[in-house]
């Protein structure tokens, strides 16, 4: 059996990278190429039938990728007893990509057969998690839900459990979200195995469950893994369990490891008891001091600190806690008022005292005594304002309506750019007269992201106070973009929510337009062709599938060959806080690590900062805005593989299904809800993982250099 743990990685990369190996050239670029452009034909269909059996394998694996539903017979008759059990494992995996119910059938007879080995039956289980998500309101979801529970009820009382099925199983249920599924998945909490332990705390959290709260605390309390403790800390905090307030708080304060404490004190807002308050302000000031006396700009100290901001800001709102007020004006000069976190906890605390801090901010703007980033995070922290009552003469929510007002005024607002999408969000919740009227004066702006944002907003105004012919110039406008899609896609769905035959016949034109249009550089319309088919199937207005086409590739047959014959390549990459290096898994996903090593080539990393660290989540890196939208104009196509989202594994960001660009991320501990969903082209080792623990939003990766060939063998020291 294949264990999902750091040597089961090294296996299955091992194994694939051979078996990948063995296919020529001429036919492994032509299965490559056909996943690139998303194309299924008899071509592929033949090579599941007639090639050998490491050829079958590679282009089962295709077909799921691709995702058409035509290839679901052919990948269920490879789960007959004549194909091997690595074949049966992959189309089994496969059909889960592709998400139809067409194959619930074949899933429920091949689980229901007692001689199934146990790792197809495993990622059978995988798939039908994934195809209940996918088609919820489908009667067959129920039924395969059914199927998992009952399968994970059966190893339950094996006295030796199937380690890929219990955990594949509890991703499943987390997934699919079958009635009962809390209850199957709490009588894994107390498995020998830490990974399976963890993962069904992971599991109950992330469906909210309330039905393990007691064998949660004694997990929290005295588990030996840290990863089974802070998936316990997230639980009982979904759980809102009021009697783990003070097992939480000696975690957030006391654990040794940071995944831990940063769960534990996420927990205690969602309590949101004041007695935490005291305790959580005690620990952030030492963390503060530790702050000062760090040589670096952004310590590692930042991380645990913004999640104490934030939870002090959930547990203490219009308090007017003066100890809570002066933690945060300390942390936000230190942090250069950078930080959302900080900002939207201090308006939660004081309004009133929050707008006295903000009001001298126009006059910083006009004076070009501001940076974006500045204006982000006080225009969040100003939204969280009009929640509150306007029925006096000055109350603050009118306070914070006027300085947002004030800001958009400003001469120099287009040298803070990058700032206009949050200060639309944040206005838009006013919900003022002239909030369409505004939005629609950002439709033509000169940015991507500014124009997506408006028209976003305006689609989500009542009908009334709408007019079509500003969707109809937004997507004229969008058409235009070179580098991102955003505007254009926004535009879509804003058109998509549209009740309206208007919208419809819209679509409709649109997508044949789509069809014949040849897209300029770095723009991919097939995108867009693919959301308007599935909007106008929504709306009951016919299959326009025969119209998506293929995708916009950026890559040649020369770049195919290069990535399927590229055989060890790594990435050293250089911050202030030291070097790590990513080892490529190259056969599992080639064209995303020739993409990256393209751009690293390029120096397009060199210099970025890091825009998002998430404390026992991820640290993401790769766009060059700094706001989490950017990218280098162009997509690439997903390549999901069977590797896990272990700790350290190195995973592509998308916004979407096939959005890839250069947004990559490093997960600080093992994420299972992302298996199967986002590609894995990489991993850093556990020694390296204290340096990516390390950094904190605002650090900068220096460089990144590519070492391809043979690697020469690290000393030990």
């Amino acid at each position: 059996m294949r264990k999902i743990t750091v040597i089961g990685f090294v296996i299955h990369v091992c194994f694939f990278a051979q078996s990948f190996a063995q296919i020529p050239t001429t036919v492994a670029v032509q299965i490559i190429r056909a996943e690139d452009e998303r194309r299924y034909d008899k071509t592929l269909e033949d090579l599941m039938k007639m090639g050998g059996e490491k050829l079958r394998i590679r282009a089962a694996l295709a077909a799921g990728r691709i995702g058409d539903d035509r290839a679901v017979p052919a990948l269920i008759n490879l789960l007959g007893s004549g194909s091997s059990g690595e074949l049966r494992e992959m189309a089994a995996f496969a059909l889960g990509e592709i998400e139809s119910v067409k194959a619930a059938d074949a899933i429920l007879k091949n689980l229901a057969n007692e001689k199934l080995a146990p790792e197809t039956g495993a990622r059978l289980i995988e798939a039908a998690g994934k195809i209940a998500a996918a088609n919820a309101k489908d009667p067959k979801a129920i039924e395969i839900s059914k199927a998992i529970l009952d399968v994970l009820d059966a190893e339950a009382r094996r006295p030796k459990q199937d380690r890929l099925t219990v955990l594949l199983g509890l991703t499943a249920i987390l997934r699919a979200r079958p009635e009962k599924g809390d209850s199957v998945a709490a009588r894994f909490l107390t498995n020998i195995d830490p990974r399976i332990r963890a993962d069904a705390a992971n599991t109950l959290s992330r469906i909210r469950a309330k039905n393990a709260n007691e064998l949660l605390r004694a997990m929290l309390l005295a588990d030996d893994d840290a990863i089974a403790r802070a998936n316990a800390a997230r639980a009982l905090g979904a759980a809102e369990d009021k009697e783990s307030f003070n097992i939480l708080m000696e975690s957030a304060l006391t654990d040794d490891d940071s995944r831990v404490r940063v769960s534990a004190i996420r927990s205690l807002g969602s309590l949101k008891d004041a007695k935490a308050a005291d305790r959580l302000l005690t620990r952030g000031e030492n963390l503060l001091n530790d702050y000062k006396k760090s040589k670096f700009a952004f310590p590692v100290e930042k991380n645990e600190l913004l999640e104490i901001a934030a939870t002090l800001g959930r547990i203490l709102p219009n308090a007017n806690d003066k100890r809570a007020i002066n933690f945060l004006i300390g942390l936000r000069t230190l942090d250069k008022l950078q930080s959302p976190e900080t900002e939207i906890a201090m308006a939660r605390i004081s309004p009133a005292e929050y707008l006295t801090e903000t009001n001298h901010l126009p006059v910083l703007i006009n004076s070009r005594q501001i940076e974006w980033r500045n204006l982000a995070a006080v225009s969040q922290g100003l939204g969280e304002l009009s929640a509150l009552p306007d029925k006096c003469f000055d109350c603050p929510r009118q306070g914070a309506e006027s300085i947002l007002r004030a800001f958009m005024s400003q001469k120099n607002l287009d040298s803070l750019t990058l700032a206009i999408p949050d200060l639309l969000r944040a206005f838009a919740t006013f919900k003022t007269n002239d909030l369409a009227e505004i939005l629609r004066g950002h439709l033509k702006h000169k940015d991507t992201i500014v124009r997506a944002t408006a028209v976003e907003l305006l689609g989500e105004l009542p009908p009334e106070q709408i007019r079509f012919g500003d969707f109809e110039d937004s997507f004229r406008i969008a058409l235009e973009d070179e580098k991102l899609n955003d505007a254009l896609l926004a535009t879509i769905e804003a058109i998509g929510k549209q009740k309206t035959e208007r919208a419809a016949d819209f679509l409709k034109d649109r997508i044949y337009y789509l069809a014949k249009l040849n897209p300029k550089y770095g723009t991919s319309k097939y995108l867009a062709r693919r959301r308007i088919s599935a909007l106008l199937k929504e709306k009951g207005a016919g299959d326009f599938s025969d119209k998506l086409g293929k995708t916009d590739s950026i890559f040649t047959p020369t770049d195919y060959v290069r990535a399927f014959s590229r055989r060890n390549a790594r990435a050293i990459l250089t911050t202030e806080k030291g070097t790590f290096t990513i080892e490529f898994t190259l056969e599992d996903a080639p064209l995303t690590v020739d993409n990256f090593i393209k751009l690293a080539k390029s120096n397009y990393f060199n210099g970025l900062t890091i825009h998002r660290v998430v404390p026992n989540f991820v640290m993401q890196d790769g766009d060059p805005r700094g706001d989490g939208n950017g990218g280098p104009g162009w997509e690439i196509r997903d390549e999901i593989n069977r590797i896990p989202y272990e700790r350290g594994a190195v995973g592509m960001a998308l916004s979407g299904k096939d959005t890839g660009g250069s947004q990559w991320f490093v997960t600080h501990a093992p994420q299972p809800h992302l298996d199967g969903g986002y590609t894995v082209f990489g991993r850093v080792n556990e020694t390296d993982m204290k340096i990516v623990d390390n950094l904190a939003r605002g650090d900068k990766i220096l460089s990144v250099k590519i070492v391809e060939g043979n690697l020469p063998v690290k000393k030990r020291k």
